[in-house]
Formats: structure tokens, C-alpha cells, sequence
């Protein structure tokens, strides 16, 4: 047994010491897990969303008769796409003109304290609550009462109604407010397992004080996802994928949001009228409905007179966004779903990333001479870059292929220590 191995069964040994909280009884009656999924699904990014159907479709192999329920930012999409139960993961703000103004003149001090008695309650019924994938440990246009301030309190809630609280494949990090990472301190020391999809995750951790001996590095969940089956290209000529997103900085409402954005719109046009200008055709993607909002301002700044080789349709899914690279030959991106869509794909991929974790998967596809920043990258560069790739397409994609299935064994791996450990034996 490997090192990875031993600690992944001392992590997970302890779940089975005692009765389960939130067991109930199936038809046969058999014991049943009752499980908790928590993130930010359903609020419009596909890549969130990818994470949590990993995860549902992992445990429908490893925990087939477990009672799935979702807390999340629009249970009723979630409820509609997945067909499970879901609950919102805080208290709405309250509808009467008077109580909206008791909440706030006490800094949303009532509807808290409501919302953390509800997650208990709700807790108490439930054996564990997941986190799957995505990369909610980090403060990515989020003040500290965002999602910092909902892991945490989601996962002492957990804590006092005895269950457990789980990461499974994380991204963590960067974190820049003080009390947001304390929140995230907090609630990552008390989880009860914790495994992260990179490296650099588990580095921000560690600087948090919040090391664990049990800590692991598996993958991205969506790298689970079974792949867009291709068919024979219907258009001709050259394609790449362009990934675009209304970018405004790394805080939310920072004072030079805008000029960072037009910044971003000039440059990437500039990207799309190099690429019309030699005969590539372009298809733009999406992994957020906000992105709809850059979509419209970049094809109002494209000059070329070959504007109509733009092609777009929003992506709903995971499985859309990789139905759409498989029309393309590269992908230039900047959302980290996009580019993990291009590898499941076998697509070479350029970043134009805002934050470490697209270097990462870069790095271990053998991709690392394309990583740039969003807020500095030239886009001719870029276009030089991207030609050069057209032409190495074929040398390139075989240690994409090798990087992918690294990440597929990581996450089978895991899976199979998540059944003997963290699952009930019945479920």
C-alpha cells in the first residue's frame, strides 16, 4: 500500500467509529447514507455544475441507495436538472418591509443567526455533507459574508448536529481578505477529510496553519466527466476555441474594474481580428451566464470584415462546452473549466488565466509555454503562439492524453478509498 494509500485509511478510519446520524431505513430495510452536496451550484456556472454531477454520478456507483441533497445557491434549477432534492444554502432575505428593515439595521445580524439554526437542523438528519470539486475555497469576486462565511458556518453547523464535513478535490486559495481566511481556516480544520485537485491548493492550506498529515492531492472532479464522443467536423478549414469571460479584476467592485475590463475586451479582439485575418475561424465559449455580458461587448469591438466566421451559442453544460471544442482543432481560454474541457478533449490549450490553477493543469499536460494573465497578455503573442500550436497539434496531444489519464487514475484511486472509508458498508 502506498504512502497516499495509508494516509487516505487513517483519514478515513474514524468515520466508522459509532452509528451514523442521519441513517435511515430502505425498502428492504437496509441501512442508507443520507449525503449532503454543498456549493455553489445552480447559479449559472457550468463549471460548478460539471463538479456536482461528477459527484452524483460517483456516488450512484459507490453509494447507490444514498439519499442525495443539495444545498445550493438556486435549488429550484437544481432540483429541475438533476432531479434531486435541494435547499438553498442561506435564509432569504425577508420579504415584510419591516422585518427588512430590523435585518438591516442589524447588519443582517437576524437572518444569519435564522440561517445557521436552519443548517443545523437540517444537518442533524444528514451523515456527511460534501463539498465537491470546484473552487470554492477561494475569495474570487467574494467579500468575507459571501462564500467564505458559508463554508464556515455550514460546516460548524455540521460539527454541532454530528455530521461530517468533507472536501473532495478543492480548489483553495488565493485568499486575500483576513476574515475570509479565517473562514476558511476554520472550516477546513474541522472537515473531517480533505483532498484537493492541485498542489498549489494544498500549498495555500499549509500557509493557513490548517496542515493535516492526511491531506491529499487527487484531481479535478470534472476530469471524471466521460469526454464529448466526436463525429466527422462538419466546418471546414481551421477552428479554435476562444474562451471568453467579463472579467473586472480579482475583487469584486475594485475602482479600476472597468478599465481592466476594457483593457481585456481591446485586447481580445485584437486576438479575434489576427486570427479572421489569416482564414481561422473562431468559436467562442462561455463557462458562466455572466460571460454573456463579454460575449456582446467583444463582437461590437471586432473590426475585421470577416466578423461572420465568429461563431457562438451558449453552453448550458459541461457536456455542450465540450460538444463545442469538438469543432474546434485549439483552445485559447481563460475560465479553469474551459481549459479542463480542452484537455478532456485532446485539445492543445493556451491560458489566459487569472489565477494559478490553469498553469497547473498547463504544467502537467506539457503545456506549461502557454500560461499568460488576464490582466497582461499580449494578444499577438498569443495568436503567434496559438499558430505555432496549429502546426505541433499532433506532437501535443499525446501528453495531453497522458496528463488526462494521470487524473483519471488519481480520481479512481480516491473513489475507491471515499467507498471503504468515508461511505456507510450499506449504503
Amino acid at each position: 500500500m502506498s504512502l497516499i494509500h495509508k494516509r487516505m485509511v487513517y483519514t478515513l478510519l474514524p468515520v466508522f467509529t459509532g452509528k451514523p446520524a442521519g441513517v435511515v431505513l430502505g425498502a428492504a430495510g437496509e441501512l442508507r447514507m443520507r449525503i449532503g452536496l454543498f456549493g455553489q451550484f445552480g447559479s449559472g456556472n457550468i463549471g460548478n455544475d460539471g463538479s456536482l454531477e461528477a459527484m452524483i454520478r460517483m456516488l450512484g456507483r459507490i453509494c447507490p441507495g444514498a439519499q442525495l441533497i443539495c444545498i445550493c445557491s438556486r435549488p429550484e434549477l437544481i432540483e429541475k436538472t438533476f432531479g434531486l432534492k435541494a435547499i438553498s444554502v442561506g435564509q432569504p432575505v425577508p420579504e415584510h418591509p419591516l422585518y427588512r428593515l430590523i435585518n438591516a439595521a442589524l447588519f443582517q445580524l437576524p437572518r444569519r443567526i435564522t440561517g445557521f439554526l436552519a443548517a443545523v437542523s437540517l444537518a442533524q438528519g444528514i451523515d456527511i455533507i460534501v463539498v465537491p470539486g470546484t473552487g470554492i475555497l477561494d475569495d474570487f469576486n467574494e467579500n468575507p459574508f459571501g462564500w467564505p462565511f458559508a463554508v464556515f458556518r455550514w460546516s460548524i453547523a455540521a460539527r454541532l448536529a454530528g455530521a461530517r464535513f468533507a472536501f473532495v478535490s478543492v480548489g483553495a486559495g488565493p485568499v486575500t481578505h483576513p476574515l475570509s481566511r479565517l473562514f476558511v481556516r476554520v472550516a477546513t480544520t474541522i472537515a473531517a477529510f480533505r483532498s484537493y485537485r492541485d498542489q498549489v491548493s494544498l500549498n495555500f492550506i499549509n500557509s493557513l496553519n490548517a496542515r493535516s498529515a492526511q491531506d491529499m492531492v487527487s484531481a479535478d472532479i470534472a476530469f471524471g466527466l466521460e469526454p464529448f464522443r466526436e463525429h466527422p467536423r462538419l466546418s471546414t478549414g481551421r477552428w479554435v476555441g476562444l474562451g471568453v469571460m467579463t472579467y473586472k479584476g480579482w475583487k469584486k467592485h475594485t475602482a479600476d474594474g472597468e478599465a481592466i475590463y476594457d483593457q481585456y475586451l481591446s485586447r481580445m479582439a485584437e486576438l479575434i481580428d489576427a486570427f479572421l485575418a489569416d482564414g481561422t475561424g473562431v468559436r467562442l465559449l462561455t463557462g458562466d451566464r455572466g460571460d454573456l455580458e463579454a460575449v456582446g461587448d467583444i463582437q461590437r469591438r471586432i473590426r475585421s470584415p470577416h466578423a461572420g466566421r465568429v461563431q457562438f451559442e451558449p453552453a448550458l453544460s459541461l457536456h455542450a462546452l465540450m460538444q463545442q471544442i469538438a469543432a474546434t482543432d485549439i483552445v485559447v481560454a481563460s475560465r479553469y473549466h474551459n481549459i479542463v474541457c480542452s484537455l478532456l478533449m485532446n485539445r492543445p490549450a493556451i491560458s489566459i488565466g487569472y489565477a494559478q490553477k490553469n498553469d497547473v493543469l498547463l504544467n502537467d499536460t506539457g503545456l506549461q509555454a502557454f500560461c499568460h494573465h488576464i490582466e497582461s497578455f499580449d494578444p499577438l503573442l498569443v495568436y503567434a503562439q496559438a499558430r505555432e500550436m496549429f502546426l505541433r497539434r499532433d506532437e501535443l496531444v499525446i501528453p495531453i492524453a497522458a496528463g488526462v489519464l494521470r487524473y483519471r487514475e488519481r480520481l479512481a484511486e480516491q473513489e475507491h478509498f471515499l467507498q471503504a472509508g468515508l461511505l456507510h458498508p450499506n449504503c
